[in-house]
């Protein structure tokens, strides 16, 4: 029975305990240079779209290292230290260590696979309205999208508002060169800030993979939660789980910012690991 219970910082193994230190190390790093310098350091190390100008390779491991919030870190480590701790006693740091890093990079191909295809229309068409600018070409997209500006947005909101004039003009006369040029040069700034704009950080990939690994090596282990008034089973609360986070992901909800098939795909790539190390006969 030892082996489910949590204990002291002290007696965390050794890739748990450091796992916590690093990340809330990176989250207090954030805090400091974005308080006194302004500086995010979530758009150099959050893993950015594959085509953005701010992506970079190295993102795809940094990025499980950042978080957005205080809350966002505090539950993701909660869960790392409560269910990681059984796991790493049980295959050992080396072996915790590669599972937690592969989900996390399943994580991330799942996630940025999906928003490849939701967004790469959208980039096509914008791609396009900058190669040869036409007012149909632009009332179509402005007709079929929600532009993703805002004054939280500076480096693109005075370009964006320089826009709807310039478009309220070509609505009047669609061969208004002058509006046309302001209107190409919008679309190519707002190309870069809408690839751009996608930007993962967290833990929760890597998480969702410890909490399946959880399920499939203690399944009957009793699990009490204090968002559920009774124990409940591993097995059913992973299922659970992971059926909420499919159904969620499925709504597509426009204010939903939680990356939820970046979960699942941390969840797939947990199963394919821990299937591939049973046939191996590895544990």
């Amino acid at each position: 029975m030892n082996l489910y219970r949590t204990s002291g910082f002290s007696m965390l193994p050794e890739v748990v305990k450091n796992l916590l230190i690093i990340n809330v190390l990176a989250y207090l790093a954030r805090m400091v240079f974005l308080v006194n310098f302004e500086i995010d350091l979530n758009d150099y190390f959050g893993l950015h779209y594959w085509e953005a100008e701010k992506f970079r390779p190295y993102q795809f491991v940094t990025y499980m290292f950042m978080h957005g919030s205080f809350s966002h870190l505090f539950f993701n480590m909660f869960a790392v230290w409560m269910f990681g701790n059984a796991i790493e006693n049980a295959w050992g740091p080396k072996r915790f260590l590669i599972f937690y890093i592969f989900t996390g990079l399943g994580a991330a191909i799942i996630h940025y696979t999906l928003i490849h295809f939701e967004i790469s229309g959208d980039i096509s068409a914008i791609q396009s309205i900058v190669d040869n600018p036409s007012f149909d070409g632009i009332s179509n997209f402005v007709a079929n999208h929600q532009f993703a500006v805002s004054q939280y947005y500076p480096e693109i909101y005075p370009q964006y508002q320089e826009f709807k004039g310039a478009y309220s003009l070509l609505a009047a006369n669609p061969n208004n060169y002058e509006a046309l040029n302001i209107s190409a040069n919008f679309f190519s700034d707002y190309l870069e800030h809408y690839k751009n704009m996608p930007n993962v950080v967290g833990a929760s990939g890597s998480l969702f993979g410890i909490l399946l690994a959880f399920g499939m090596m203690f399944p009957n282990a009793q699990l009490f939660m204090l968002f559920i008034p009774f124990p409940i089973k591993a097995k059913y609360f992973v299922m659970g789980y992971g059926a909420i986070e499919l159904f969620s992901g499925l709504q597509n909800n426009p204010g939903d910012n939680v990356a939820h098939f970046a979960h699942l795909g941390g969840m797939l790539f947990g199963f394919i690991l821990i299937k591939f190390w049973r046939k191996k006969g590895i544990y």
